[in-house]
């Protein structure tokens, strides 16, 4: 790195990813005891809380964060780009809750980002991000009494906009359109800059649909009025779980994973379609938005994707130019997309590439700190934007997320 890109000469920078992790008590706090003993429960399971859906325990997390161990920022950086084995991934699991009080509070994280040189930061659920698709599968009611909730815990413990720094991001479900409008209502009234919808299609009474639907237009149009931003953060999906079972159909027993190696079976969870389907989701998302008028319909609309890669945006702008072949659309669809949306890059992505296909001033520096995948220091990140200029640097690292946030 050169003396020019050193933090010190650098200045204050604003991360568009940043996560706390959540307490026991994050999604049963505020809720509604008629909902006691429906969607997702905290119980303790051989000695140990676990969460727990359908009276399983659920599989892709061990429980919640403050009483099972977590991994130190950065500890498996390199493990979705191949530099770390299987093994080594599990075994950085090793950090004691009770030795980071910056993770969970947010007094003592404003003072880790003072040392860091974080200016403000978006910051996303860890856990919360992963539960949705799972808890609607299970009992759609029950899923949005969660959902609302845990909006609550957040509002308590980390505020909307704290001290104008912090911004946690209220989780926004579309199951239930009136819900859907009645939650962001309460949100903006709390001062709420930005909120976070999952990358996927709505699950409804009425079955799936786009959440470009018309159904939805009063939230997108409240969303529009208030000039906030709606992104949408990495997390579980499983409304592709019928195309995954139609392609073990098509290429037979193997595509079970039992032929992967043992890095790569680690990686991808023991299907091959993760890895196939990489990136696949958040672009078929964004297509939908655009390919539905959304933005049309909305022109004030923002959006942010945020920890979904950058890697994806290329084709996808290929895609949505090809889209425009018919002439049909009141703005070339390509151009739509890089109007209204802005990408967050993985650590591991190459972002001299995304910028020869999309503008700087849609780039956003996140450092998805203190995960382990994640930077051990968000100013690593300037790394990975070393051959650009100053300014670029600028607005990628700092006056883009800025400008959506407070303009």
């Amino acid at each position: 790195m050169t003396e020019a890109m050193t933090r010190e000469n650098f200045g204050p920078i604003f991360d568009a990813d940043n996560h706390y992790w959540e307490s026991s008590d994050a999604f049963t706090r505020h809720r509604d005891p008629k909902f006691r003993d429906r969607g997702l429960q905290v119980k303790e399971v051989d000695g140990v809380l676990r969460y727990v859906l359908g009276g399983n325990i659920v599989p892709i997390l061990p429980g919640p964060a403050d009483v099972h161990l977590r991994t130190k920022p950065g500890a498996f950086l390199g493990f979705f780009a191949g530099r770390v084995k299987a093994h080594e991934f599990k075994e950085s699991f090793d950090v004691p809750p009770s030795d980071h009080p910056e993770w969970y509070n947010r007094d003592r994280r404003l003072e880790v980002m003072d040392g860091q040189g974080i200016e403000a930061a978006w910051m996303f659920p860890s856990q919360g991000v992963t539960l949705e698709p799972s808890m609607l599968a299970e009992d759609p009611e029950a899923s949005i009494e969660v959902t609302r909730a845990f909006n609550r815990w957040i509002d308590d413990e980390w505020g909307f906009a704290f001290k104008d720094r912090i911004f946690a991001a209220p989780y926004m479900t579309l199951s239930d359109p009136d819900n859907a409008v009645a939650e962001l209502t309460w949100a903006l009234e709390r001062g709420a800059r930005m909120v976070h919808l999952r990358h996927g299609p709505a699950v409804t009474r009425d079955g799936m649909r786009s959440p470009a639907h018309p159904m939805f237009d009063r939230f997108w149009g409240l969303a529009q009025e208030a000039g906030i931003v709606v992104s949408s953060h990495a997390g579980a999906e499983n409304s592709y779980n019928g195309i995954y079972e139609s392609l073990r159909q098509m290429y037979g027993e193997q595509a079970d994973g039992s032929a992967l190696p043992v890095n790569a079976m680690a990686i991808t969870g023991g299907s091959p379609f993760t890895a196939m389907m990489k990136g696949r989701q958040i672009s078929d998302f964004a297509f939908m938005l655009v390919a539905h008028r959304l933005f049309e319909r909305f022109p004030g609309l923002r959006m942010a994707f945020v920890e979904t890669g950058s890697a994806w945006v290329p084709s996808l702008l290929q895609s949505l130019e090809y889209l425009d072949h018919g002439g049909q659309y009141k703005q070339n669809p390509r151009e739509q997309f890089i109007e209204h949306c802005w990408v967050t890059p993985y650590p591991e992505d190459d972002v001299d590439e995304l910028a020869r296909h999309f503008p700087v001033e849609r780039i956003l520096f996140g450092s998805d700190w203190p995960h382990g995948e994640g930077f051990a220091q968000p100013t690593d990140f300037l790394e990975n934007i070393r051959n650009f200029s100053m300014r670029d640097q600028r607005r990628i690292m700092h006056d883009n997320v800025r400008e959506l946030t407070f303009g």
